[in-house]
């Protein structure tokens, strides 16, 4: 059986699933004001295992959010991540969170826009198409009334910073799907189990996640 354990910290969702074959069996999440990573994470793991009644020897790989996001949720995904995979011999496989946040997206035309929260008015967000084919790179940016302006399809926006952009991003064609929406492990199963086909893993002792932490930390 084809069983892969997605992480998912990248932001306040501490979100975990068993996928078998690409398909989520079972997915625990939890989005607080504050970030329970630490104290949630190995608790849903232990239970997801516990109520699907797999073993962690039936694991095949182990995925993990590899970012943009919070410095410290990516370090505790990542770290959970590789000392599973390097207990039980089995390869690490990264998902680009901004990736999971357009695949929650079910319209099937225009762009998408996911965005994640930095501060301020700042965002990391990617365009992907219709497909979820990723069309621009993972950028941190500050959100202004010129932002996506030159685009004229159909944009729809998803994550946890529509609040703070539909006050200022306000063209006809953007619309805002849910107004705080958080990656989730649900979504990662069909990429991560994509990768695992093509072996696409990581080097379980050199794994570094994507901080973006130039742009993080300026002042």
């Amino acid at each position: 059986m084809s069983y892969i354990l997605n992480i998912e910290t990248a932001t306040k969702n501490c979100s975990v699933s068993i996928a078998k074959n690409g398909e989520t069996i079972l997915c625990k999440q939890i989005a607080e004001q504050g970030y329970s990573h630490a104290e949630k994470l190995h608790v849903f793991i232990e239970k997801l295992l516990s109520e699907t009644k797999i073993s962690s020897k039936d694991l095949i790989a182990v995925a993990v959010s590899q970012g943009p996001g919070s410095y410290t949720g990516l370090r505790i995904g990542v770290s959970a991540a590789k000392g599973l995979c390097y207990a039980l011999e089995i390869p690490l496989i990264s998902v680009d969170t901004l990736s999971v946040l357009a695949n929650q997206v079910k319209q099937n035309d225009g762009l998408i826009v996911p965005m994640i929260d930095a501060r301020r008015m700042e965002v990391y967000s990617a365009i992907f198409n219709s497909k979820k084919e990723k069309i621009r790179e993972v950028q941190a940016e500050i959100l202004t009334e010129e932002s996506f302006s030159n685009l004229s399809e159909k944009i729809y926006f998803i994550g946890d910073s529509n609040e703070k952009a539909k006050t200022i991003l306000c063209n006809s064609n953007f619309q805002f799907l849910d107004e705080i929406v958080y990656p989730s492990a649900n979504e990662m199963s069909a990429i991560s189990f994509d990768k695992y086909q093509k072996n696409q893993f990581e080097d379980v002792a050199y794994f570094e996640p994507y901080y973006l932490k130039d742009f993080m930390f300026a002042k």
